[in-house]
């Protein structure tokens, strides 16, 4: 190893900023090492006090030129300024020596590495020494053996208040290392390892995450990434995707595939009413009409407030047809076995499915329309809506397939199975599990509707009280934005304590900027990031990161 040093020998008199953060944040390999003197307060009143009688005298008497007497005069200001702190603030007066110590295993990149280290110091207002003949000394001195050399210490000597060595605080680089976390990648101006636990309650507010970024910036592949990490932890984790693009991943970590579709021989009920999907302080039948209604916005078209009503006066009617009403006993059958009664929810064969709402639409002429638009959900290309539920979850990896309903109806699919993965999450409060969702927008842009909307964005808010987490992802941030003046994505921003910014055109990174707490240079930065590079902010920290993947990761990945 070859190493090369450089004594700070002064600073500007007044400092607004933290003096070492530019070199800290460098990638460069170095080390820094700072020494504070304190000096007895009694003595250096007494000589400052000494020097202002003397400079003072000097000023009277003196027939200097304008420029000597200019620094006198500056240098009898300074001296009172620190004895007024001193003796009036309660300051102290440090002697200040700060040495950095460059490191290179080769040793042609010596000079180069101190020249930008010099640069970076200097546009910082510091004026550097190169340790010619004291190199060893220097060396020595950024060893962590708390030695201030002699042969550098009188060089780098330099006095300074307390409330100066503020602007010399360290600690200061941007990194993220949480214990149980999992690797995300680098820090690109430093280098340092990325590793965080969303689920870290101390740390953040809830364990949601928001991913922009444009088509072919690494979105997906950060995803995927999380999907893997997350999998070999053993966290439930659900996925709706519209693209197919994490079959592939599912079939290499041996989760589970369930496909809607044309072709597929897997159905779900939007009727059904699950065990799990009690939610607080609401009876089942309640609940299940406050979806039914949002998923029915979609299909009719956005319902006025007598549309809806009639709407929820059919399937109440429906429901009592099946023996369901607002009792939630009347969900429940009860059978004797070994002389015990035993209490058992109802089976999905005794749940209405889209045709007996469509009979019961068909009654009345005041419904025709109603009845009309779900044609193509009991008779027509969409028939496969109009089908009991025959899937079962045994596995802790499920990626819904919805491709096959094509970009029309992707909506529908997306709801049915953002339900459907809910009830699943609502299941067991202590088990950490996630849910995916990508193109968020369809379910809370202007293509979707208050209800649904609503309904995402409660997932948002509630999920981390049965440690969950939601994950947003999306390319297209202002139609993510474009409903009810944008409320429901701004919502769904400030519920995820993380957030990553791949790449984005000028025209989103002006949304983003619009929803988000991002400054000036860090909207510059998304502009120009390369692909598989992001700017992710975790809780209160924003860094600038390059996503990184294992050979073994992207294997399976691509």
């Amino acid at each position: 190893m070859f190493y090369s040093g450089i004594i700070i020998t002064n600073y500007n008199r007044e400092q607004n900023e933290l003096v070492l953060k530019k070199i800290i944040d460098s990638n460069i390999n170095l080390n820094i090492s700072i020494f504070y003197e304190k000096e007895d307060t009694y003595k250096a009143i007494k000589n400052l006090t000494y020097n202002i009688g003397n400079i003072g005298l000097d000023i009277h008497n003196s027939n200097r030129n304008k420029q000597d007497a200019e620094v006198a005069i500056s240098s009898f200001s300074d001296a009172k300024y620190i004895r007024k702190e001193m003796q009036i603030n309660n300051e102290e007066l440090y002697f200040l020596h700060i040495y950095v110590n460059i490191i290179t295993d080769k040793k042609e990149e010596i000079e180069y590495l101190l020249n930008k280290v010099e640069g970076i110091l200097q546009s910082q207002g510091m004026q550097t020494r190169r340790a010619y003949f004291r190199e060893e000394a220097l060396f020595t001195s950024c060893l962590p053996l708390m030695i201030n050399r002699e042969e550098v210490k009188e060089a780098a000597k330099k006095n300074i208040l307390t409330s100066g060595i503020l602007a010399t605080y360290p600690f200061i680089s941007s990194s993220i290392c949480e214990e149980n976390g999992i690797y995300v990648g680098k820090n690109t101006y430093n280098n340092s390892l990325i590793f965080i636990d969303r689920f870290e309650e101390k740390k953040y507010k809830n364990a949601n995450m928001c991913v922009f970024g444009t088509s072919g910036a690494g979105k997906s592949f950060y995803i995927k990434l999380n999907i893997i990490r997350y999998r070999l932890m053993g966290i439930e984790q659900y996925v709706i995707d519209s693209e197919r693009e994490y079959n592939k991943l599912c079939n290499n970590l041996d989760g589970e595939i369930l496909r809607i579709g044309p072709t597929a021989d897997t159905y779900i009920n939007i009727l059904e009413i699950r065990e799990d999907s009690l939610e607080e302080g609401r009876g089942y039948l309640a609940t299940k009409l406050s979806r039914l209604i949002g998923f029915f916005n979609l299909v009719f078209g956005e319902m006025d407030e007598e549309e809806k009503a009639t709407i929820e006066e059919k399937l109440i009617e429906m429901y009592n047809k099946k023996g369901i009403t607002f009792n939630d006993d009347s969900l429940y059958e009860y059978e004797e076995k070994r002389n015990k009664i035993e209490k058992k929810f109802k089976s999905g064969k005794q749940m209405p499915i889209l045709e007996d709402l469509y009979n019961i639409l068909n009654e009345e002429a005041d419904t025709q329309k109603f009845k009309i638009k779900l044609i193509p959900f009991v008779k027509g290309s969409l028939k496969f809506f109009n089908n009991y539920t025959n899937i079962k979850f045994n596995n802790k990896l499920i990626i819904a397939d919805i491709y096959d309903l094509g970009e029309e109806n992707f909506k529908y699919g997306m709801y049915l199975f953002t339900e459907i993965f809910w009830d699943r999450i609502k299941r067991k409060r202590d088990k950490k599990k996630a849910i995916y969702i990508d193109e968020i927008w369809r379910l809370i842009g202007v293509t979707s509707n208050k209800e649904v909307a609503s309904f995402i964005y409660k997932i948002f808010k509630t999920i981390r009280k049965y440690s969950g987490s939601a994950v947003a992802a999306t390319q297209d941030i202002s139609d993510l934005f474009s409903l009810d003046d944008g409320i429901f994505g701004k919502s769904i921003l400030n519920n995820s304590s993380i957030k990553t910014f791949f790449a984005l055109e000028e025209e989103n990174i002006k949304i983003l900027k619009e929803y988000t707490n991002i400054s000036e240079k860090e909207a510059i930065d998304i502009k120009t990031l390369k692909k598989g590079e992001c700017l992710l902010i975790a809780g209160d920290e924003h860094i600038l990161a390059s996503v990184e993947s294992t050979a073994i990761e992207k294997e399976i990945i691509e």
